[in-house]
């Protein structure tokens, strides 16, 4: 008997909402919470069984620990903003519950990716008992979980990781994000960093790029190097490792828009004083831009994530890719949202059920690469979410 508490009612709550509710065994009681109930009003009436549904800030701690202590769930499932994130994990420990997220904490005022926040919180989930898991989504996530099973099947030392992020897809908007555009935005303007022989490299934004030939006739794509989350984390556990980099696809379209928005300042994250009203222009263009949920319907093609790996075993080099391809149209038709929520969303559920079922429990911050990756691998294949692998 597992009670699970899901915060966020945007397209990746509504994508982790349904896949819990398809496995009733593991999540036999669901609250889904957010700031405006009516979503999650809304998401529930989709649902195959009944679930209930809470208005929450999540920046209140005192009241997420209200609810908490009203619902008693034995996990809360963190896919709100990563703003929340410490307010989150705050109520957690007062509660005695385990904790999990899909993106890592962000300062308002600062668009930066790191995990010194949520590391600090160490001890404090030790002496309770707890585990707060760490980038349950994709990419973190299951990026995370690719490495750990090649490191554990094909390799004695992963020398070199490439992460390499494609959406294939076409929504036909002008300028449109697939998840939240603030967040989106602040992930792709900051400066980009990657891991080279036991050191941290800085690039400007979007200033490296390279051609990747995606498989299974998706074909060749324009990849630019970003700095995302996992890098952090998998450099400190991948043995052996010497360079580690992230990229994801833009199309020019996409890339012409945004360029635009940052010379005009609609992507500055400082706040302005408008008619003496302060406000921080890149939620003023979240605000006028599509919604990502209103995407869904529209949206078509696929997504490709994987990671390709270079390394050793027993002497010889190798090398392996692993990587899943997403249909937009077909997540739309399960759980009616596009792809890039049904990516992060599955993986969320899944991590939530190797908590809840002892698979994965260790006390502490922990990361997906920590554990063993069998069953979180095998789980992808069932709910959605099927890998493959080329080996070389």
């Amino acid at each position: 008997m597992s009670r699970v508490l899901i915060v966020g009612a945007g397209g990746v709550g509504q994508v982790v909402a349904h896949k819990c509710a398809q496995v009733p065994e593991v999540f036999t009681e669901i609250m889904l919470a957010s700031r405006t109930r009516e979503k999650c009003d809304k998401i529930a009436a989709q649902l195959p069984r009944a679930i209930q549904t809470a208005k929450l800030d999540a920046d209140n701690v005192a009241e997420t620990v209200a609810l908490i202590q009203a619902f008693k769930p034995d996990l809360v499932l963190n896919v709100a903003l990563p703003y929340q994130d410490l307010h989150l994990m705050d109520a957690c420990l007062e509660t005695g519950v385990h904790y999990m997220d899909t993106a890592n904490y962000e300062p308002l005022d600062e668009a930066k990716y790191e995990y010194k926040w949520q590391w600090a919180y160490q001890e404090r989930f030790k002496e309770k008992g707890l585990m707060a898991l760490m980038g349950s989504g994709f990419d973190p996530g299951v990026t995370n979980v690719f490495c750990a099973h090649a490191a554990k099947h094909h390799f004695d030392e992963i020398h070199e990781l490439d992460i390499i992020d494609c959406n294939a897809g076409d929504h036909g908007q002008a300028f449109a994000t697939n998840f939240n555009p603030e967040i989106n935005i602040r992930e792709i303007t900051q400066r980009g960093r990657y891991w080279e022989r036991g050191e941290w490299v800085e690039t400007d934004p979007l200033s490296w790029s390279m051609t990747y030939d995606f498989p299974e006739e998706i074909g060749p794509k324009k990849c630019f190097l970003l700095y995302h989350e996992e890098l952090e984390s998998l450099v400190m556990h991948l043995k052996g490792l010497k360079r580690a980099r992230f990229w994801m696809t833009f199309s020019e379209q996409y890339l012409t828009h945004l360029k635009v928005l940052e010379n005009i300042g609609m992507t500055r994250i400082d706040e302005i004083d408008y008619k003496g009203q302060k406000i921080a222009p890149i939620q003023f263009l979240k605000a006028v831009l599509p919604d990502p949920g209103s995407l869904g319907p529209l949206t078509k093609g696929r997504t490709c994530i994987g990671c390709l790996m270079k390394g050793i075993k027993d002497g010889k080099e190798k090398t392996v890719y692993v990587y899943n391809i997403c249909n937009h149209e077909e997540a739309y038709k399960e759980v009616g949202s596009q792809a890039v929520s049904y990516t992060t969303g599955v993986p969320a559920m899944i991590g939530a059920m190797m908590m809840l079922t002892g698979k994965w429990m260790e006390k502490g911050v922990r990361h997906m690469e920590e554990f063993d990756p069998d069953p979180f691998m095998d789980a992808l294949n069932r709910h959605g979410l099927p890998w493959k692998e080329v080996v070389s």
